[in-house]
Parts: C-alpha cells; sequence; structure tokens
C-alpha cells in the first residue's frame, strides 16, 4: 500500500489539532493511559498526547486505525516488531515503551517528544544549506544504522518520519510499523508498502526491502533538504514510481547551483538504482556523511579562526630583542688603543651567539605550531561527535557519565576545554556522555515493619510520603501491606512513597445499630461482646455507646461492651415525648412501612427509602456497597420525616 503524505495541517509529535471531536479524547486504555488530546493523523495511525496513569509521565500514543486493527495478521505482525524496536535503545531513535489492545483499539506507547517534523521545518524554511543538512542527515543515519545492526529495516523513510525536537535533536520514528502493515490484507493484491516519493527501484518493482532500501530513501531526502524539493515528481503515483525505477536522480547541483558537488556525490552514490552499487547500510552512508561534513566550507568563520599555519605571529618574547642591541660595549672617548694592546672581550661574543641561536630556535618553535576551533560537541550523539573530534585531528578521551533530566542518553553532557576556545592542534577532548535520567526502583517492603520500610526506601534513594493504616484480618498489625508507587516501578531519585501498613483488627462502629444485631456482628467478627441496658432517651433497644471506641486498633478475640437503651420501654411513648405531629392538638399520627432494603445496593437502597418519605443515613462497616443491617427493622412502622440508618 502506497502511504500518503500527512496532509498540511497535520503535525507530528508537535501542536495539537482540535479542529474535530475525537471519540478517544478523555477514554482511559487498558487501564493505564488517559488520552488527553489529538496530535496527529496519518494514513495508518493516529498520535494522541496521553498520560501513563501507573508511572505519571507523558507518551505520545499511536493508534492503529480500525481497518488494520481488524486484521488478525496485522495484530500479530505489529505486536512482533514492536517487541523488536522496543529493545532498540538510541538516542536518535523515539523509544517505544508498550504496546497493547483495549477491545478495538491497538496501540503503542511511545517516547513524548515535542517539536516539529522535518516535513514542517521543509515548508516553513524551504531548502538549507549543504552543512546543516548533513548537521540533519547525519543522527538520522545513525538511527538508522543502529536499527541496521539490530537486523531491523524501516522501509518507510521520510521527512514526516523525522522529528526535530525542540532543543535541536534528532529523532526517527515508525520503525517496523510498514512491515507489520505487509501482514495485512491490503497488501496480498501487489500493492506498495511505502511512500512513493522515497521508495527504492526494487521496493517499485518486487515489494521487496533491506537496508540499502533505507540508504536509498535517506539520499532521497538528502536531495530534497539541499534543493527544497523531491527528484521525481508526476501526475499520478504510478508515474513517479516508473521513474524511481528507469531514471537517474539528477545532481542537486543542477537543481540549485550552489550546493556542492560533494553532496551530488554523496547523493549519486546513496540513490543508485542497482543496490549493490549504494553504500552498504545506513552506517557507511554515515561514514561518508561526516567525512563530506568535514571536508565542506563553513559559511561563515569565527573572528578568532585562522589557517594552522598563521595561526600564531612569529613575534619574539618580550625580553628577547635582537642580539646586537644587548652586546654593544660602551666606547670610551679617549685615544684609540694602540693596536698591539686591543684585545677581544669573548665573553660578549658567546653571549652574543646564544642570544642569535636562542632567538632562532623560538622563531622555529612558534612557526612549526598550529591551533584549531574546539568544536561544540554538546548534544551531539556520543559516536558522532567522536567520530567530527577525530577527523579535525583531535583526540578524544571518554570518561564515566552522569545521569541527566535534560539530556538523553548517549548524547555529550559535557566536554573539556569548553567548545569553540582556540586549542593547540591534537589536544585532547575530555567527553562526559549523559546517562539520561537517573531512575530508581521502588524497593520491595511488603511484610516489614514500618521503621523497616522507612529505612529501605531512603537507602534506595526515595522518601516516604504519607502512611495509611488500614484493616487487615490475615497481615499483622505494624506490617507494610504494600506501597505507591508499586515495587519495581522506576521513578525519579527522591520521589515520594505511600506506605500502607496493616492495623490489624479495627473495631467498628455499631453505633445506633439494633442490639441484636450489633451483638451478632461484633461476635462474628471475634469479639467477646458484652451487653448493658441503661435508661436513656435515645430509641430503644439500641446502641449509644461502645467499648473499644469505633475505629480504635483491637487485637484479635478482644472483648467489647456495647451499652444500648432500654429495650423494655414503649416505643411509641418513647417518639411522642418530642415528635409530636400536628402541633401539640393530639391529632393522631401518621406512619408508613418501613420497606426491606437489606441485601440491595446501598444507592438503590437509599433512593427507595427516600422516595417514601423516609430521611437516610449511611454508616461503613466495611465499604461492601450493599445493605447489611438497617433500623428501624423491615415491615416496621414509622412516622414520615424519621430517620433511617444504613450499615454497609
Amino acid at each position: 500500500m502506497v502511504r500518503p503524505s500527512r496532509g498540511r495541517n497535520a503535525r507530528k509529535l508537535g501542536g495539537v489539532d482540535t479542529t474535530t471531536a475525537d471519540p478517544l479524547v478523555g477514554r482511559l486504555l487498558d487501564g493505564r493511559y488517559r488520552i488527553e488530546s489529538l496530535i496527529a493523523r496519518g494514513g495508518m495511525a493516529t498520535v494522541y498526547l496521553a498520560l501513563d496513569v501507573r508511572l505519571d509521565r507523558t507518551v505520545a500514543l499511536k493508534v492503529m486505525h480500525r481497518s488494520l486493527a481488524e486484521d488478525p495478521a496485522f495484530v500479530r505482525r505489529f505486536i512482533g516488531e514492536a517487541k523488536s524496536v522496543a529493545s532498540l535503545s538510541h538516542p536518535n531513535v523515539v523509544h517505544v515503551f508498550d504496546q497493547g489492545t483495549d477491545n478495538d483499539v491497538v496501540y503503542l506507547s511511545m517516547e513524548y517528544v515535542p517539536g516539529k517534523t522535518l516535513r514542517d521545518i521543509l515548508r516553513e524554511r524551504g531548502r538549507v544549506p549543504a552543512r546543516e543538512a548533513l548537521e540533519i542527515m547525519i543522527p538520522v543515519l545513525a538511527a538508522l544504522g543502529a536499527a541496521h545492526q539490530a537486523g531491523l529495516v524501516h522501509r518507510d523513510v521520510k521527512p514526516e518520519n523525522v522529528l526535530m525536537t525542540d532543543d535541536g535533536r534528532v529523532k526517527v520514528v515508525d520503525f517496523g510499523l510498514a512491515r507489520a502493515i505487509e501482514a495485512t490484507n491490503q497488501t496480498r493484491t501487489g500493492v506498495m508498502i511505502g511512500t512513493i516519493g522515497y521508495m527504492s527501484p526494487e521496493q517499485v518493482t518486487t515489494g521487496g526491502a533491506d537496508v540499502r532500501s533505507d540508504v536509498y530513501a535517506a539520499g532521497i531526502m538528502l536531495f530534497e533538504l539541499v534543493t527544497g524539493q523531491q527528484p521525481y515528481d508526476g501526475e499520478t503515483p504510478m508515474s513517479v514510481a516508473y521513474r524511481h525505477v528507469h531514471d537517474t536522480v539528477a545532481a542537486p547541483s543542477s537543481v540549485v547551483h550552489d550546493v556542492p558537488r560533494l553532496i551530488d556525490s554523496l547523493v549519486a552514490h546513496a540513490t543508485a538504482r542497482d543496490p549493490q552499487d549504494r553504500p552498504a547500510d545506513a552506517t557507511a552512508m554515515l561514514v561518508a556523511a561526516v567525512e563530506v561534513h568535514r571536508m565542506l566550507p563553513r559559511l561563515t568563520d569565527p573572528p578568532a579562526s585562522r589557517s594552522p599555519q598563521h595561526s600564531r605571529p612569529h613575534t619574539m618574547p618580550p625580553r628577547a630583542a635582537p642580539a646586537h642591541t644587548m652586546i654593544q660595549p660602551r666606547i670610551e672617548e679617549a685615544p684609540p688603543p694602540r693596536r698591539d694592546r686591543f684585545r677581544v672581550n669573548w665573553f660578549l661574543v658567546v653571549l652574543a651567539a646564544v642570544m642569535v641561536v636562542a632567538v632562532a630556535a623560538t622563531g622555529l618553535y612558534f612557526s612549526q605550531r598550529s591551533y584549531a576551533i574546539v568544536p561544540d560537541l554538546v548534544g551531539k550523539n556520543i559516536a558522532v561527535a567522536e567520530q567530527n573530534a577525530s577527523t579535525l585531528g583531535f583526540k578524544i578521551v571518554k570518561v564515566a557519565g552522569k545521569h541527566s533530566e535534560k539530556v538523553a542518553e548517549g548524547l555529550v553532557l559535557e566536554m573539556d576545554p569548553a567548545p569553540k576556545t582556540e586549542v593547540e592542534s591534537g589536544q585532547t577532548i575530555t567527553l562526559v556522555p549523559s546517562l539520561g535520567p537517573k531512575r530508581v526502583l521502588v524497593p520491595k517492603v511488603q511484610g516489614m515493619s514500618e521503621q523497616d520500610a522507612r529505612n529501605a526506601i531512603a537507602t534506595a534513594g526515595l522518601t516516604v510520603a504519607k502512611v495509611r493504616r488500614l484493616q487487615n484480618l490475615e497481615i499483622a498489625r505494624n506490617t507494610v501491606i504494600r506501597t505507591s508507587p508499586q515495587v519495581g516501578d522506576k521513578v525519579k531519585e527522591g520521589a515520594k512513597v505511600d506506605l500502607y501498613v496493616s492495623a490489624g483488627m479495627v473495631m467498628p462502629d455499631v453505633g445506633g445499630m439494633p442490639k441484636d444485631e450489633a451483638a451478632a456482628f461484633l461476635g462474628q467478627q471475634g469479639f467477646a461482646v458484652q451487653v448493658a441496658e441503661v435508661d436513656d432517651d435515645a430509641e430503644p433497644c439500641t446502641v449509644i455507646a461502645q467499648s473499644p471506641k469505633a475505629k480504635s486498633e483491637v487485637d484479635k478475640g478482644a472483648p467489647a461492651m456495647i451499652t444500648v437503651a432500654r429495650c423494655q420501654q414503649d416505643f411509641w411513648q418513647w417518639w411522642g415525648r418530642d415528635n409530636s405531629v400536628d402541633g401539640d392538638d393530639g391529632g393522631e399520627r401518621e406512619s408508613r412501612i418501613v420497606p426491606q432494603v437489606m441485601g440491595k445496593n446501598i444507592n438503590d437502597a437509599k433512593a427507595e427509602l427516600q422516595a417514601q418519605g423516609f430521611q437516610v443515613r449511611v454508616r461503613n462497616l466495611g465499604n461492601s456497597g450493599v445493605v447489611r443491617y438497617q433500623r428501624p427493622a423491615p415491615s416496621s412502622e414509622r412516622p414520615p420525616g424519621s430517620e433511617v440508618y444504613l450499615w454497609q
């Protein structure tokens, strides 16, 4: 299938397209990824900005179009390719975190890269200078080279699949997706896979692709960068495909005359129609591109730059003045001595000779030294940085890396000497690679005491935030049940971790329950129950006090005392104390039957009672969501407006 380029208004991993409502926005996929907004729509997938609620990080979620997700062959190949790509770790490759399905949704979870696609930049700027084009292509080729060495072929290299981050990094996306498409029903009729403007001759004629097909597409992309247009156009895709097979890509300088001939040669080598005539893989093309970049002249030399042979003026040290000015003897104004009395001052002669030799040696020393400007390698791929520095004649030393929240793993974090300083040619440059953001694993502390768990978490470089005590009859009191985030999750150093600790048995709140139900429930929980009746104004035979207090932590089998209002009193006499109906005229009381709601959903029960005119109070014994007890008892009579208590 020919993959069309994305529309002009689509932005990939950059701006958010909000022109149309999307049913997936707001949905929680697989119980983990909450979709926040739409980023871009493409030929095979739609990309969303999402939040991984488990790890609390922003990701890009690529959701396959329904026509692909419904194809079992595609889903099988897609999962296999996703696993292969996830193992590819390279700073110029958009990292794949996860893949999954959620009913009719097939998705990839990827690193979110804010910025623009290379296509966006070409639309905004048009063609770019040769050196800048190579500085874009070198990390692209580094990413492709890493994939080729891992046995992966991209199959769809084009500007839409190259991302330019806000801080100047280059990332390649969509590895393996085109290969997954080959498994679909859409390819079984001989339709081509790829984007026609970048498709190699062998992809057009046979549908096959290998690492040299990626090299061909990279050559086409370099042509487009330096000229602002693709080498072939036509009225139909098939006419463009025909030209890929039968024509030779023109030299970029024939389109834009100031393109260097070195670029012509690099493009010609990469886009040879016979795969055997191209670089063996992207790494081979990377080496060639780095060499061309080294040989191209700079657009503007920095003010301090000079050619090596003229990098230092041949000046003398301040005290190294010409010898004859330092050894002139002082002549006395006396009659000239007789010739037979003249003596040579050999000390001054030797001194003069030594000074002449010193002056000559100093000049020779400075004339043979050369200097160069230290390149700026910070933020570049470490391998590319080494190559660049070596081609300029510098020696490279790599030291132990450092973690950084801002610079990705595998890029240069620091260097010494500083960039753009002038040093003697051949000097050693020390590079400090970035290890990427430092992440630590949440340690396993289940089964530990609270203090031991705190110590283990502190040793891991994390901090304890909140400690929550939960009733748990299976785990001993004061023992850690679990943590949040969970054990094994990767989090930032110093991140906060919540502890959930067993409170053992917790004294239930049975206040207001009927005596028999309260005694029976506490007995079921393992308490030794004692009941005391006292005279009280509360409703007869209901709990008015308990010991231990509600929600206090107790040992299993502990004694429990409940105090109830005396049962042997007339209910209507009790009700009439403070709840007269129709004033004090002694009128007849209206009453209603309290319905049976035990065993029902708590919300349904509450609605049913309120419809009968009762006020409802809900109390929790275990938050089961189902009514376990009620007061007054079912089928008893109560006046409208009476309170009915429900325990769940």
